[in-house]
């Protein structure tokens, strides 16, 4: 049972009127002082910030690794990062604090432990039997940097090699270095005049654990024997070596060169090697040697009971073969298959059926790591068909330009969205269960549908499945499709407005209860979709051209009333007076040759196939006004239920009624005011010089966009998603001035006042005048001078007269003011509920209705699940409205403000979203100093106030958003998806989500050495390595060469990796001595250090005699 805490009671009941006293002496004037009235249910103790999960492609990868008996796949990165991969849905995130690169990954093979080699020469060793990995020991080497390691399965001693060339030996559970050393020297002595360079390569013969094969850089490889501490063997090769490998016998290994060539040497000859080969040189007749490729970078060497051995290598390409994509090369017998990649080959590990290196191999799959991908070969198929890759690593498959995100959609989307998807899939997979399927998943406790959606470069649109911390594609829209691919550069016309990726996507507005989507694209257009499950084709693409201005006239009349022009349909009552042709009346291919009325991109004219999915219902586009191109697009809202989707920038606004194929309004945002206009401004006539628009800002780290390109003014979104750069200085946050001119346009302050954006957009049903007694339908507009402007929607009956009568649409005259770009709005009912705005449910359209329907059609409302529908005239309503700076809750019909809360002073609000959680609501906002903010509604009370992480680039800006239920999620890098929550019921199930990546497994029986090998001494030798590095014999190693550093990974990592499992407890002990000799002394820290988890005190006894006696990689 819960405990009773009467303090937070209270608090709760005090919360709404301690800030309604504190609220100005003109908000109290309001009637009958209703905002009491809301009991707030949210406090502070509901929230608590934490990351969840990563999705993605782990950024610049540098290493690799796999367990083949736990099935678990590592990846390191250059960053420092660590991610884990099981079976599908199964994986996990750790991170190295150093940030430094990771240059090796060594599994303790089935023992649940992994050692990492950093290239700031440390090692770490990391205990995955928990579900978040912790480091258990790291080790610093301060006098030698580290260039290989190798840990021989079922060893506890760990070789490392060095740049000097010199070997030290690790004991991977005390994490100390032994007194036994492989000097450089020792190992070469006179074979060579200079020294042999770095180690590139260690490792045991397989079927004699005493003799250590050492690769040196410069081409000699030692055999050496550790007990005799001399060299047996020398191997001496002109040419840099890149890896060693062996054949499973230990009679032979294979070497590979920087010349393009494989070396083969028996043990016993190490005066020449028995064979060489040049896996792409060209054969010259003569008998020559043939022509040095490049350097074969690595070698594996596999065996096969039933047939010839397997040679798989990296590179070694011919110099001639200029412009070849990266190859992976697979030797088998006779047979030479050369394997294509994308990008460039980091890493790659042959799959094989056994741990044991002395057995056959038996090798049945290789994971390739690239640079931008991961791709598993299978080589017991003919061709080697790569496996279907269930992991979401597709992210970036073209560069995110935007995201979203959605908690609690309806339950019948993703379905849906499958549905449509699977049809999408590539054929030629092999046929095989994917290879990598180790671990558990976690219990999955949210059970609400999320759907995350991803907008990139190429114009393209992927849904993905989010629900309970997994990833998955579900479906792709190229939204790209529509328009006429221009063959070459030449071809292109001259009306772009970006040079590269004319259909990248920048705004997302969908309504998951209609299904419709709408997309803003960099080249100033706009698409509306419909979901459909049936295949159509479209003869005729409909399509409107808009010409938004905002200089509209050089006119100007002595009042400082604006004459409207001709061209520029008003916002009339007579919108049928809109040609929507493809070109507007007025075509002014201006006689000074200047560029009008011509959109940047060209629909294509012919039949369009659209398969079942999203497909086009009308494409808009912003058309060039007299040599200026059109400007890109700030905000974006589409309304079902209205059937009208509306778009501005910082020319002005314009509204479309995509059921009648009509433009409603376009309208300069000065026009907007009408006479309020508080700047008093004028119409100025236009600027003669074009200025090209600027693009979306790339993705990758360390673009900065041109200043000489046009960049919006404070336009929120447009800022956001366009015009910062991407290297921010983070002072640049501590004084609101300094970014806001980072931010600004690069034409004059003047201008730039003047051209206000529109940056936030919202359709609903509300009380549009302080005098009105009932809510009508109608859109709010925010700009990015902070204003917010009412505009009223008559829209005609449902049914057939929907399509027959135009939708009249006029300004209401209503303005609000608020500090700061306005980002969000929202209404609330009277009890302090959100009202969603209406929508129509959605139906199939591509197939014929029957009469009955045509009947339900006519009397079908638009949903709006907003209790404001059937609300008494004496109702209000409350608008919240969120802007950079601050947060105003306004109460309607009366306009008076109830509550305000200035969000930061010295910063600015990145994004701002009002989220459900917890069966209420709330303010939920990210600044660019890195804070993540809650407030209550209405009362916009403080709830939760949390340094996250600064502002350091664009993308985080751009793709920052949050979600109901307490979710949020950014671009953490070019390839990957951090989501993080900021509820506290979240973080609390979050352990019992999350997968197991350790489980129990039998270590497969060693293979049998036979009745002769036994009886002659053949098969494999093994060694009593304790004896030969243990302290007694090696004595004790110098204590300067390193430093031992204990994990966080101790009794911390249990006690916050418990909370779910209690049988994690053990974990801690996974550092015992293997020979028990320091167990009592542990076992009573270990107590004593566990009864202080408080949640945990009564089974830590019981779970220490449990694991009493068994050794530490046991647990």
């Amino acid at each position: 049972m819960r405990k009773f805490n009467i303090r937070k009671v209270l608090d709760g009941l005090t919360a709404v009127s301690a800030v309604a006293s504190a609220s100005s002496a003109a908000q109290q004037q309001q009637a009958g002082n209703r905002e009491t009235e809301i009991q707030e249910t949210l406090q502070s103790e509901h929230f608590q910030l934490c990351k969840t999960v990563r999705h993605g492609f782990p950024y610049q990868p540098s290493a690799l690794a796999f367990d083949p008996v736990q099935k678990i796949l590592a990846i390191g990165t250059q960053s420092g990062a660590l991610r884990l991969f099981g079976r599908p849905g199964v994986e996990c995130y750790c991170q190295h604090d150093s940030g430094a690169a990771v240059i090796q990954l060594q599994f303790l093979i089935n023992e649940g432990a992994l050692v990492s080699a950093l290239a700031d020469d440390t090692l770490h060793l990391w205990n995955l039997r928990q579900k978040r990995p912790a480091i258990l020991h790291s080790l610093k080497f301060n006098r030698e940097r580290i260039t290989f390691c190798h840990l021989p399965f079922q060893s506890k001693w760990l070789y490392v090699g060095t740049e000097r060339g010199n070997i030290h030996i690790v004991n991977v559970e005390s994490f100390t270095l032994s007194g036994y050393v492989i000097m450089w020297n020792k190992a070469i002595e006179l074979s060579s005049k200079s020294h042999p360079g770095p180690i590139v390569h260690i490792s045991d013969n397989p079927m004699d654990e005493g003799k250590l094969l050492i690769g040196f850089e410069s081409g000699t490889v030692v055999l050496w024997d550790l007990k005799s501490k001399k060299a047996d063997y020398r191997y001496t090769h002109d040419e840099a070596i890149h890896s060693v490998a062996w054949h499973h016998e230990g009679k032979q290994f294979i070497c590979s060169h920087s010349d393009g060539t494989l070396t083969i040497w028996n043990v016993k000859s190490p005066t020449k090697p028995f064979q060489t080969i040049t896996p792409h040189g060209k054969q010259l007749k003569d008998g020559k040697k043939p022509e040095p490729c490049k350097p074969i970078l690595k070698v594996e060497y596999k065996t096969t009971r039933a047939g010839e051995p397997f040679i798989i290598l990296s590179g070694g390409l011919s110099y001639d073969t200029v412009g070849r994509r990266p190859c992976l090369t697979v030797m088998h017998g006779k047979s030479t298959a050369v394997l294509e990649m994308d990008y460039s080959i980091v890493d790659f590990l042959t799959l094989c059926e056994t741990p044991y290196p002395n057995d056959f191999q038996e090798p049945y799959a290789v994971v390739v790591l690239l640079e931008k991908d991961l791709v598993l070969i299978d080589l017991a198929q003919n061709g080697y068909p790569i496996f279907e890759n269930p992991y979401p690593l597709t992210i970036h498959e073209s560069p995110v330009t935007c995201c979203e995100y959605f908690a609690d959609c309806p339950v019948d989307l993703i379905p849906a969205l499958y549905s449509v998807g699977a049809r999408q899939k590539r054929q030629g997979y092999s046929k095989k269960e994917w290879p990598i399927s180790g671990g558990n998943w976690g219990l999955i406790t949210q059970s609400y549908p999320e759907i995350i959606i991803t907008g990139h470069a190429d114009g393209s649109i992927k849904f993905w499945d989010a629900s309970a911390i997994m990833l998955q594609v579900l479906y792709k829209l190229k939204t790209a499709k529509v328009f006429e691919k221009s063959r070459n550069k030449d071809d292109r016309p001259n009306t772009d407005i970006v040079d590269e990726d004319p259909y990248a996507i920048q705004i997302i507005s969908w309504c998951p209860e209609s299904r419709m989507l709408c997309i803003a694209g960099v080249s100033a257009h706009v698409i509306i979709y419909r979901f459909s499950k049936q295949e159509v084709t479209t003869e005729v693409i409909p399509m409107l051209e808009v010409r938004l201005l905002y200089e509209i006239n050089d006119i100007e009349t002595p009042d400082g009333e604006q004459v409207p022009p001709s061209s520029t349909p008003g916002a009339g009552s007579n919108p049928q007076s809109i040609v929507p042709q493809s070109h507007p009346s007025t075509s002014s291919s201006s006689s000074d040759g200047l560029r009008d009325n011509v959109p940047c991109l060209k629909v294509k004219n012919s039949p369009l196939k659209q398969s079942p999915g999203y497909q086009t219902e009308l494409v808009i586009q912003l058309v060039w006004v007299s040599g200026e191109p059109p400007q890109q697009i700030t905000s974006l809202a589409v309304n079902s239920a209205y059937g009208l989707v509306v778009f501005g920038n910082c020319n002005g606004i314009a509204m479309v009624d995509y059921l009648q194929k009509t433009v409603l309004l376009n309208l300069g945002t000065i026009e907007l005011y009408g006479s309020n206009d508080p700047y008093r401004r004028e119409p100025r006539s236009p600027r003669k010089t074009r200025q090209p628009s600027g693009g979306l800002c790339d993705i990758n780290e360390g673009t900065v966009v041109p200043e000489d390109r046009c960049k919006s003014p404070t336009s929120a979104k447009m800022s956001r998603k366009l015009s910062l750069p991407t290297e921010l200085k983070p002072d640049l946050d501590v004084k609101d001035n300094s970014f806001s001119r980072s931010r600004s346009s690069s034409v004059t302050s003047i201008d730039k006042e003047s051209r206000e954006a529109i940056s936030a957009l919202h359709f609903c049903e509300t009380f549009t005048r302080k005098a009105d007694t009932s809510p009508s339908p109608c859109l709010w507009v925010g700009t990015t001078l902070g204003t917010v402007l009412v505009i009223v929607l008559n829209l005609p009956p449902g049914g057939e007269q929907r399509l027959l009568q135009p939708v009249i649409v006029s300004p209401s005259g209503t303005i609000l003011r608020l500090k700061g770009a306005i980002l969000r709005m929202a209404f609330l009912d009277t009890t302090g509920s959100l009202v969603p705005p209406a929508h129509e449910p959605w139906r199939e359209y591509n197939v014929p209705e029957d009469k009955d329907e045509k009947e339900k059609a006519k009397k079908r409302r638009p949903v709006s699940v907003s209790p404001s529908s059937s609300q008494e005239i004496s109702e209000n309503q409350y608008a919240v409205i969120c802007s950079e700076k601050q947060a105003k809750v306004i109460s309607l019909p009366s306009q008076n403000c109830t509550y305000k809360q200035n969000i930061t002073e010295t910063s600015f609000v990145l994004r701002g979203d009002i989220v459900s959680l917890s069966n209420s609501i709330c303010l939920a906002c990210f600044c660019a100093n890195g804070h993540i903010m809650t407030f209550s509604l209405p009362s916009l009370r403080p709830l939760l106030d949390v340094y996250y992480l600064p502002l350091t680039n664009m993308r985080i800006a751009r793709t920052f958003c949050f979600t109901n239920n307490g979710q949020a999620l950014y671009l953490v890098s070019p390839t990957e998806i951090q989501r993080l929550t900021y509820s506290q019921e979240t973080c609390e199930n979050l352990q019992e989500m999350l997968g197991e990546l350790f489980t129990p497994v039998e270590t497969p029986e060693a293979p049998n050495r036979g009745f002769f090998k036994g009886l002659f001494g053949g098969g494999a030798q093994s060694l009593d390595r304790e004896e030969l590095f243990g302290e007694s014999a090696s004595g004790k190693a110098s204590r300067s060469l390193a430093q031992h550093i204990p994990g966080p990974g101790g009794i911390e990592g249990v006690k916050g990796a418990a909370s779910g499992v209690v049988g994690e407890l053990a974990r801690a002990r996974l550092a015992l001595d293997e020979r028990g000799q320091k167990l009592g002394e542990l076992e009573e820290k270990t107590a004593a250090m566990l009864y202080s988890a408080d949640s945990f005190s009564k089974h830590a006894h019981e779970m220490m005699l449990k694991y009493k006696d068994k050794k530490w990689y046991q647990f």
